[in-house]
């Protein structure tokens, strides 16, 4: 195996292609670390799942920002939904918003749902996108109404149920990754390994609308992004 030495990797005993490539499986699929770990030695790499776990809270979020900043403009239809997860015991709430392409924007956990929670996944939202949407998308939990009367006045909200079926489809690959990993341990671990999680998700998003060969070329370029966002290809 040819190695790629790079700054970001400075003082690690494995190559970057080697690091990446555990961040990736682990937040790409519905892997352990311990599925990581044997994934990694049926190639002859030996690493303890503790190492892989190290990699993604070293470089994940670092991957995750970069993605972000590639990614085109968000649409200009949000939808925005709330799960309910159990940490530790205790009620929690997931807060997640995509576009109308189905682009996860950002999440939020949080302990409570209501109006001041809504408000701070605007707030949020509003300083990462840069501006404001179009139209605003629902269901009818009476929170998102108060926070948008706050933070975003102009813009047009729709409260139905049937209308947020993107943003509830999104949450589905949070369900499965949750029950791999035996429920999150803590808020703040849930809401590191998401927001990196989506991100990747969206840079390898499939499309929906295209044909086998177009999704193979966007495929393509994903990976290409991949290996500039983690700095395999300007070390190459």
């Amino acid at each position: 195996m040819n190695s790629t030495h790079h700054p970001g990797y400075a003082r690690h005993r494995f190559p970057a292609e080697v690091i990446s490539h555990a961040v990736w499986l682990y937040f790409r699929f519905r892997l352990s670390l311990r599925m990581v770990e044997e994934m990694l030695a049926a190639r002859g790499i030996l690493v303890s799942h503790e190492t892989v776990r190290q990699w993604a809270l070293k470089f994940g979020q670092d991957f995750a920002n970069q993605i972000r900043r590639r990614l085109p403009a968000a649409g200009d239809k949000w939808h925005l939904d709330e799960v309910v997860i159990s940490i530790a015991g205790r009620k929690h709430w997931l807060w997640r918003a995509v576009d109308q392409h189905g682009i996860v924007l950002d999440i939020l956990v949080q302990s409570r749902r209501n109006a001041t929670a809504a408000k701070r996944l605007l707030r949020k939202l509003l300083k990462k996108q840069g501006a404001a949407p179009r139209v605003m998308i629902t269901d009818k939990l009476a929170s998102y109404a108060a926070a948008k009367r706050v933070v975003m006045p102009g813009v047009e909200h729709r409260q139905h149920r049937g209308l947020n079926n993107r943003a509830e489809n999104s949450h589905q690959p949070t369900r499965r990754r949750e029950r791999i990993m035996k429920r999150f341990k803590s808020a703040g671990q849930a809401q590191r390994f998401l927001s990196v999680h989506d991100q990747v998700a969206n840079l390898f998003r499939r499309p929906t609308t295209v044909c086998a060969s177009e999704c193979r070329h966007a495929r393509t370029q994903a990976f290409q992004a991949w290996a500039e966002v983690t700095g395999i290809a300007s070390a190459a």
